[in-house]
């Protein structure tokens, strides 16, 4: 029977066995000996042991190359790590962090046999991202003495450690586990045991509903891992990802989530089943979504899958002027960039004084290109000169590409594109900005559907990389082509996609923002700990809720409605908190506040 573990801190946890020596446990015995702590690593397999030796002579001597260790630091970190395939190694241990393939199975019996093996006061932390800690605590001796300690991969390198409790779980062991963390250099997240903790109960949300877009041929594969590298700065695409962290992984993850939610956004999506069971698990399998040069290798080789270079089919429309149909920060944005393509622009507002106004903030904006020297002056107003700015759309008539970035408002571009109709000349090309609302009813708003199409930019339009794509089942084949074509000669990566409410990057990235939401409305986790997780856990250039706030609380809540009535799923419902706060005002920065409050400028 343990000892009772009262709430004064335990000594500090100086050797520590880590069970199950795959990436992982390699990567976590590494931070572990790097931080001065005696490892004793164990796995059933003497393959694994030595390959895990291997691997961190490997990492280490790349350390000393890059000179972020000396040489008698690396000598003296390898001796402090042994590794044995004999659990009863652990007997001399503060701590043992269990890192064993997914399976309760599997785990509880590591546990078990530790019962019997370590003394009372050392603390058992499993490293499961999906299964439940209060499970694996109720099994064994000492349920107050068991939580969970997630690290991120690679380990070494991600900052984020979740620290997980179980309602058994003592404080004083949360405290020594969290001390520790913090003495590894890391940044501990307290949470509460339901699966997928933070980080991985947002992201494998993501991940699977890009595996649903991707098994519905709405998109290529490469077209969604661009679109939310470039529209959302992620440091991988989501397909790229799960083949990374293997396909199989990500659907236990999403078994155990589902199972805990029924959510039907964590319902794995059947591509990871059939891509699982056939063992095309990625990466290290050689093939997942995308197929590599070898098993374990990162190197994307071409497959049937690889679209051709330049293997456009139809001819594009020549496009010398372009017009640019509003007078806000998108319309401002989307001129500059065709002015600086070299385009002769005329930009078109309401009003003169708008349209000038417009053009005015254009000039402001390649004067601070001047002055960080990403242009000359003459570079600058020789675009500033291409810009042409007109109270009327009437100055539409000669242009070969009209482009609209207006109010989000379906009706007033459906009267907009009934304007452009009279106004622009046979075959212009006319394109619509939005970012959620249908491309088809534009379109329809037309006697031309046939030359109507999405061109949607991301803001703000001169730095953001990418353009989303949209073709109508009416869109012609040569309209298409066009559009590609004038992106590329823009420098924006164009990406194709269907029809469809929130196209690639915000059908993807709302429901995620509105299940942190849900997060905090479930007082799961705080605000400051979920941008902390999807930060340091995720890569994120942004936490849910510091995007939020930038984006708009009311455009957030807009976007998701629009979603939720497009896909019926009542997983994409809106968070009542979001509706509340929106309702009380609080749309984010621009006014103020939002879910943080920020300082009156």
């Amino acid at each position: 029977m343990a000892a009772p573990l009262s709430d004064t801190p335990l000594s500090p946890l100086q050797t520590v066995a880590v069970v199950g020596l795959g990436t992982m446990g390699t990567g976590i015995a590494e931070v572990l000996a790097k931080a001065g702590r005696t490892v004793v690593g164990i796995d059933i397999s003497e393959a694994q042991a030595a390959k895990c030796v291997a691997a961190l002579e490997s990492s280490t001597s790349r350390a000393v190359e890059r000179g972020r260790l000396t040489g008698q630091e690396r000598t003296d970190l390898l001796a402090r790590i042994t590794t044995s395939t004999d659990l009863t190694a652990a007997a001399g241990a503060d701590l043992v962090i269990e890192v064993a393939p997914e399976s309760y199975e599997t785990k509880q019996q590591i546990f078990r046999e530790l019962d019997g093996i370590v003394r009372p006061e050392t603390i058992l932390a499993t490293g499961t991202n999906a299964l439940s800690v209060t499970r694996l605590a109720a099994d064994s001796a000492r349920p107050e003495r068991v939580l969970g300690m997630h690290f991120f991969n690679p380990a070494p390198a991600m900052k984020l450690v979740e620290i997980v409790s179980s309602v058994l779980t003592a404080p004083a062991a949360v405290t020594a586990v969290t001390d520790l963390a913090l003495d590894l250099g890391k940044e501990p997240v307290a949470v509460g045991d339901r699966p997928g903790f933070v980080a991985d109960g947002l992201l494998f949300g993501y991940l699977n509903q890009a595996a649903a877009m991707y098994e519905a041929n709405y998109a290529s594969r490469e077209d969604i891992d661009a679109a939310m590298r470039l529209g959302c700065g992620l440091p991988m695409g989501p397909l790229a990802l799960l083949d990374l962290i293997g396909i199989d992984t990500a659907r236990t993850v999403l078994e155990a989530m589902y199972a805990a939610s029924h959510d039907r956004l964590h319902a794995p999506a059947p591509i990871l089943k059939q891509l699982s069971e056939a063992g095309l698990t990625g990466r290290k399998a050689g093939r997942g979504f995308y197929t590599y040069e070898a098993p374990g290798s990162g190197t994307v080789v071409r497959d049937a899958l690889t679209p051709l270079e330049g293997g456009a089919l139809t001819a594009g429309r020549p496009v010398r002027s372009v017009g640019v149909a509003g007078s806000g920060t998108m319309a401002s944005g989307i001129a500059e960039v065709f002015a600086k393509g070299g385009y002769e622009v005329v930009l078109a507002a309401r009003s003169e004084e708008k349209a000038e106004a417009a053009k005015a903030r254009i000039g402001k904006s390649l004067a601070r290109s001047v002055d960080k020297g990403r242009m000359t002056a003459e570079v600058a107003a020789q675009t500033l000169e291409r810009i042409r700015p007109t109270g009327t759309y009437d100055d539409f008539a000669d242009v070969d590409l009209a482009v609209e970035a207006v109010a989000e408002d379906l009706e007033i571009k459906r009267q907009l594109f009934a304007t452009l109709d009279k106004v622009c000349k046979p075959g212009a090309v006319l394109a619509t900005t939005t970012s959620s609302l249908p491309v088809v009813a534009c379109a329809r708003a037309t006697s031309r559907p046939q030359d109507v199409i999405g061109m949607h930019f991301f803001n703000p339009a001169p730095a953001m990389k990418l353009v989303e794509v949209v073709r109508t089942v009416l869109t012609a084949d040569d309209v298409h082509a066009t559009v590609r074509e004038v992106c590329a000669k823009i420098r924006k990566h164009a990406v194709d996609c269907g029809d469809r409410a929130g196209f690639i990057v915000n059908a993807l990235l709302f429901p995620y923002l509105n299940n942190a939401i849900k997060m905090v409305q479930e007082h799961y986790a705080s605000l400051d700990d979920i941008d902390a997780a999807m930060k340091l856990g995720g890569g994120y250039p942004m936490g849910p809720f510091e995007l939020l706030d930038v984006v708009g609380l009311d455009v957030s809540l807009a976007i998701e409605k629009v979603l939720h009535r497009e896909f019926r799923d009542p997983g994409l419902a809106p968070a009542p908190l979001l509706e509340h706060l929106v309702a009380a005002g609080c749309l984010g920065r621009k006014t103020g506040r939002g879910f943080r409050e920020y300082a009156k400028r």
